[in-house]
């Protein structure tokens, strides 16, 4: 093998590692909050885009691979679109790709900030460590890590929300109280499909230790819950309308985990199939989503 295909190689395994299928669920709630409140593409925009597109996401998903390996190793879904299996030798690698990555927009990202923007920035930043870095591991913990995770990918919205110096409706808190609900309903979920790996890993999780039943039916509840605030949202706020619209799409995600409500911890592998699907639905409903808001942001 030459240097250049072992170069070629490595470089695809980072790639893949950061989760590219999932780089714009992190990416379009910071671009939506800031590009709703300033309604102006400049240099911040594009900037805090690039960032929680891909620096942000190879250290969300880089950080974990480094430290699930052993749990990675026993998992027969990684390896594809759903993540890598890091090669010790390039542990240490990652971890350098994910500080030379993110260190020049966070610098830029503070430059431009505020106080209140550089601690949701740190919020969100210490999510992203917490959740993996061995002395934390805040993906062990039943609950916190379903909140950390969704954390993951509400602190962008806030993030942008704040930098654009947004007002905080109570409105627009029921829409974030829905995006967080939608958030923990995911992970939960997501955790399913790797009881039997995590627990021959020695890692916890929701699902690990709560069963897969019990997380299955936790997920349609806060499904349920981030479609019942976004109805209340609809009520509070002036532009009622899309807000409504948008409730009605935690109705894919009800249909995607209702199959698992009873699915027994020896059958977890099963519900890969569910998070194939829910891959698939994020996309949908996130055009739907970007109608919503554009549709929005001619009539308002």
């Amino acid at each position: 093998m030459t240097a250049g295909s072992r170069g070629g190689g490595t470089f695809r395994t980072l790639v893949m590692s950061s989760r590219p299928l999932s780089w714009v669920n992190t990416a379009f709630p910071f671009a939506a909050g800031y590009l709703m409140t300033t309604h102006r593409v400049d240099l911040t925009f594009i900037i805090g885009t690039l960032f929680f597109l891909i620096p942000y996401n190879a250290a969300m998903y880089g950080i974990n691979d480094v430290f699930d390996y052993e749990s990675d190793m026993r998992n027969p879904r990684k390896g594809g679109v759903e993540g890598a299996v890091l090669d010790r030798r390039l542990h240490r690698l990652t971890l350098w790709v994910v500080l030379a990555t993110n260190l020049p927009f966070l610098v830029f990202l503070v430059a431009v900030g505020s106080p209140l923007s550089w601690a949701v920035l740190a919020v969100s930043m210490f999510a992203v460590v917490a959740y993996s870095m061995k002395g934390l591991r805040f993906k062990e913990v039943p609950f916190l890590d379903s909140i950390t995770s969704s954390t993951h990918f509400v602190s962008p919205a806030v993030y942008g929300l704040v930098l654009a110096g947004a007002v905080f409706t109570p409105a627009l808190w029921l829409i974030l109280v829905a995006y967080f609900l939608w958030g923990v309903a995911s992970h939960a979920f997501g955790a399913i499909q790797d009881i039997q790996a995590d627990r021959e890993g020695g890692l916890s999780s929701v699902a690990t230790v709560m069963g897969a039943r019990f997380t299955a039916r936790f997920a349609l509840a806060a499904y349920l819950l981030a479609g019942v605030a976004l109805v209340v949202a609809a009520g509070t706020g002036k532009e009622a309308w899309p807000v409504l619209y948008a409730a009605f799409l935690a109705i894919p995600y009800i249909i995607m985990v209702w199959p698992y409500r009873s699915l027994p911890d020896s059958d977890c592998e099963r519900a890969n199939r569910g998070w194939r699907a829910f891959l698939w639905i994020n996309y949908a409903v996130g055009f739907v989503v970007t109608m919503l808001l554009i549709v929005h942001w001619i009539f308002a």
